[in-house]
């Protein structure tokens, strides 16, 4: 296994750490509750006796049940080799005395009387500054810290740059934060600019969705013949980490592993990571898999949002964006369940009354009345 310095801690962290967002499940029903606690114990603990030092989970994973699973995982002696991360839900907080409430009930579930590291959950502009800043937040997350209950304070993140740099910038302790990164998302959330800024801050950068919720594991035929046509022989989802691994800013990458086999894969490849190695083929090679995953998004939308705002609050760029996502990874029923649950307060392509406003204001001549009756039809 190879170790990236955490900060300004003296303390190294594994370059492969394991996230317990996707732990095995016997079915996904009610969010993916009913863990097989039996084999996501296996897992961890293999991990861990084989060097992975960092494990990660949150309040809402597997509907509350990944933190009590994690918990069991590392009795036994376990807690003492590895750093334990989890997230405070953002979402949750009314006041300024969830935080304690929410805290105490995140240690009850791991059976912890302390966690290593510590997230406010997917910050973005609005929750810093309705949430975060209005209910002092960050004064509970300090007094936890004195008190024991946590080690660090960092946080989780889903906006743009701009919230980005915003955060970053709006708390001048942070000693962690955790983004999207992989090479189909360095325009995207925090984009490389974010990553290289908090870098440039010496804020350690713990990357999650290295394979885009396992789609760059599983690329469609245009995306694999470019992998197979390289000299260096490796499996889509090796190049996907050892790519985000080559950036010296990444500090560790986080892999929601869903089965023993995973995990080997996973770590085998860790033991593999290296900053700054890949030569400038292997970056010609990663360039084109994106280029050929970009060919086959159907609606040439660049969201510069000159369409909105629509009368009737249809977010036309959101439902283009998650459209094209399930073309182009050849995943509509992902795509579906980000339409239907993740989508925010509105915004549907159901809201479309066909007025034709928005294509006026299109500069790329979308004709997008038909195709947001497509988008409504295919995500439904």
């Amino acid at each position: 296994m190879q170790y990236r310095k955490f900060g300004k801690l003296d303390w190294k962290v594994s370059a492969l750490s394991f996230g317990a967002m996707r732990l095995p499940v016997n079915n996904w029903e009610n969010n993916g509750e009913n863990i097989n606690e039996k084999e996501a114990i296996d897992m961890m603990r293999f991990a861990a006796d084989n060097g992975v030092n960092y494990f990660d989970t949150a309040y809402p994973y597997h509907n509350g049940k990944s933190e009590v699973v994690v918990g069991k995982a590392l009795k036994g002696g376990y807690r003492a080799k590895v750093k334990v991360a989890t997230k405070m839900p953002t979402w949750l907080i009314k006041s300024h005395d969830d935080f304690d409430r929410l805290l105490n009930e995140q240690l009850k579930r791991l059976d912890m009387e302390h966690i290593d590291f510590y997230l406010l959950h997917g910050l973005g502009k609005w929750s810093w500054e309705n949430v975060i800043l209005k209910n002092n937040i960050i004064l509970k997350a300090e007094a936890a810290v004195k008190d024991g209950r946590i080690g660090h304070i960092g946080f989780s993140f889903h906006d743009n740059y701009d919230a980005f740099k915003m955060i970053i910038d709006g708390y001048g302790k942070w000693e962690f934060c955790q983004i999207q990164y992989n090479y189909m998302d360095t325009e995207k959330q925090a984009e490389k600019r974010g990553l290289q800024y908090a870098a440039l801050k010496g804020i350690p950068v713990v990357v999650m969705e290295p394979l885009l919720g396992g789609r760059l594991s599983k690329p469609p035929d245009n995306v694999k013949k470019v992998f197979e046509a390289s000299d260096k022989k490796r499996t889509a989802s090796e190049w996907a980490l050892q790519w985000v691994w080559n950036h010296p800013e990444v500090t560790t990458i986080l892999s929601g592993m869903s089965s023993m086999k995973q995990v080997q894969e996973n770590i085998a490849s860790a033991n593999n990571a290296a900053a700054n190695s890949f030569l400038p083929e292997e970056l010609k090679t990663i360039g084109m898999a994106r280029m050929k995953f970009e060919e086959r998004q159907p609606i040439p939308c660049t969201k510069c949002n000159y369409c909105l705002p629509c009368p009737n609050n249809v977010n036309i760029p959101r439902n283009f964006e998650i459209y094209n996502d399930g073309m182009v990874y050849n995943d509509m029923n992902g795509a579906k369940i980000v339409y239907a649950r993740f989508f925010g307060n509105g915004g549907k392509a159901d809201l479309c009354t066909q007025c034709k406003e928005c294509e006026e204001k299109c500069p790329q001549k979308i004709e997008i009345s038909k195709l947001i009756s497509e988008v409504k039809i295919a995500l439904a």
